[in-house]
């Protein structure tokens, strides 16, 4: 029955090839437009302020639309779900190419998240359905190669473009490659059993949308604001409010947004939280180290990229990998296997500092990529493999909600303790100094003769000397402050690893449920 209701066919490949596709660009536009932020400050004559909205707007989008896309995609068809994405996308991109001031980037950068945002839940659903369930795990591991590399590679990319033609580009690249998506979808994806539904849960919908807008503003801005201001506190009551009206609504719709009883199965409770956390430990930690590079070593953006590239080709190597043990052995033995890389390497990371090797860096990234390869995939496979297929969407949806917040949510952490850890280490560094010892005045006047060296003139050596050194503090405290993070998010790893323990596997209980109850499966 389960080969009559599924496309276990000849294309299922080619709709990974498709799929694939869209997924690579949402999640690369995410990481592309970083590079070229300077850039557009200089075109559109804005400050930061004003800038950080290119940013912010696209993730609060995302926000809001990632929770209705398992109504739409039940309601319309996963196919049509996912040809709208890769249109809004397009659009999108194309007004950001076009846009002539930091508003209608704004608004653009809005319409392209639309799409991105039901890109992912979209994707994972058609490749869910589209694979037997042995052959799942390394499905989604491959589908899961483009969740890794397009990040990684967005900098890279994003830094030839605009050193080398039109930061335009990092945009418009996106047309034809959009366009297609578009007729590859059109061709060659098959259309799900839609689930027409009563009405549109408009409450849900609502309290859904305030409540994950404001709880993302206030996480992204949150350290901006201070945390403990009026306003982020007020974002938090809010958005606390709304989500608590959120779950009471859809617990009494008939028909709601989001269908919160699956979250009755262990497993999939269970995997959500994992996930959340592998979240907030490894993905959290991932930006701390292009800071690293080029604020405290001096790398340029480009070369930046460059180094981080092996580590995200190693984790796309991996995934498929993990998917396939996984289908093979389950997620427990896999999943521990990934979560004792990443806080391994972790706690190697946790002692680098201004001067450590590049090398060891570099390998310590690279040991904890194969940690996050081995670890995300396996969790959601066990996770959606333990629902009956008709609720994959509203599953899918929920997922990749509770990833976006916790997400941010990790960088939110992270970024908090980094600005509290440079503090105390640039206080304790300072009161290392006295001015008046014999150690301080060696350290100036060996400044001043470099500086000397260097061509700069006497007088403006001894002025420049102090605030050398004051640089100087600030990059090691900085370096030490980096290090404290990544050995928090160690802790985070360290934790999931005790849940892990408690993830009761149900991967073929899935297809007996079905055959008993008859009921309805998506076809691809």
């Amino acid at each position: 029955m389960e080969q009559e209701r599924h496309n276990f066919g000849e294309n299922k490949w080619l709709t990974m090839f498709v799929v694939v596709i869209g997924t690579f660009m949402a999640v690369l536009d995410a990481s592309i437009v970083n590079i070229a932020i300077p850039k557009m400050m200089q075109v559109f004559a804005v400050g930061t302020k004003e800038i950080q909205w290119v940013l912010t707007g696209y993730m609060l989008a995302m926000g809001v639309v990632i929770p209705i896309t398992g109504y739409i995609g039940d309601t319309y068809g996963y196919k049509r779900l996912y040809i709208a994405a890769l249109f809004f996308f397009t659009l999108g991109s194309a007004l950001c190419g076009l846009a002539w001031s930091n508003n209608s980037m704004v608004a653009a950068r809005v319409v392209q998240a639309i799409g991105g945002g039901m890109m992912m839940p979209a994707s994972m659903t058609i490749i869910y359905n589209t694979f037997p369930l042995e052959e799942r795990g390394m499905a989604l591991g491959i589908w899961g190669i483009s969740v890794t590399v397009a990040p990684a590679i967005g900098p890279t990319l994003s830094g030839y473009l605009v050193e080398y033609f039109n930061w335009r580009l990092i945009f418009t690249i996106n047309i034809p490659i959009g366009i297609f998506g578009i007729i590859m979808a059109s061709l060659f994806l098959k259309e799900s059993v839609r689930q027409p539904h009563a009405g549109f849960d408009f409450p849900g919908f609502i309290t859904s949308a305030v409540g994950f807008f404001v709880l993302l503003l206030a996480l992204s801005k949150g350290s901006d604001w201070g945390w403990s201001s009026a306003t982020t506190l007020f974002l938090f009551w809010l958005s606390a409010l709304s989500l608590t009206l959120f779950a009471y609504f859809e617990l009494k719709s008939p028909e709601p947004l989001l269908d919160l009883s699956v979250l009755k199965s262990p497993t999939f409770s269970m995997s959500l939280i994992i996930t959340m956390i592998n979240t907030i430990g490894l993905f959290g930690g991932l930006f701390l180290f292009p800071i690293y590079l080029e604020n405290l070593r001096g790398y340029p953006p480009m070369d930046t990229g460059l180094f981080m590239l092996p580590a995200a080709l190693v984790s796309a190597l991996v995934m498929p990998i993990a998917g396939r043990l996984y289908d093979r052995v389950g997620a427990k033995p896999v999943v521990l296997l990934g979560l004792t890389l990443a806080i391994t390497s972790s706690y190697g990371l946790s002692h680098i500092n201004i001067n450590t090797e590049l090398w060891r860096v570099q390998i310590l990234l690279v040991l904890r990529a194969m940690g996050i390869g081995f670890s995300m995939m396996p969790v959601n496979t066990a996770g959606l493999n333990s629902l009956p297929t008709a609720k994959v969407g509203r599953a899918s949806a929920i997922n990749n909600t509770m990833r976006q917040v916790s997400s941010s949510l990790g960088v939110a952490i992270i970024t908090t303790i980094v600005n509290q850890r440079m503090v105390l280490h640039s206080s304790r560094l300072a009161e290392g100094l006295n001015q008046n010892s014999p150690a301080f005045q060696n350290t100036v006047n060996f400044i001043k003769s470099g500086l000397s060296a260097a061509g700069v003139s006497p007088l403006a050596a001894a002025k420049g000397a102090p605030a050398v050194l004051a640089m100087r503090i600030y990059q090691v405290a900085y370096a030490k402050a980096i290090a404290d993070a990544v050995l928090v998010t160690a802790f985070f790893m360290l934790f999931a690893v005790v849940l892990v323990f408690f993830l009761k596997e149900e991967r073929y209980g899935q297809a007996k449920r079905e055959k008993q109850e008859n009921l309805p499966l998506a076809e691809f």
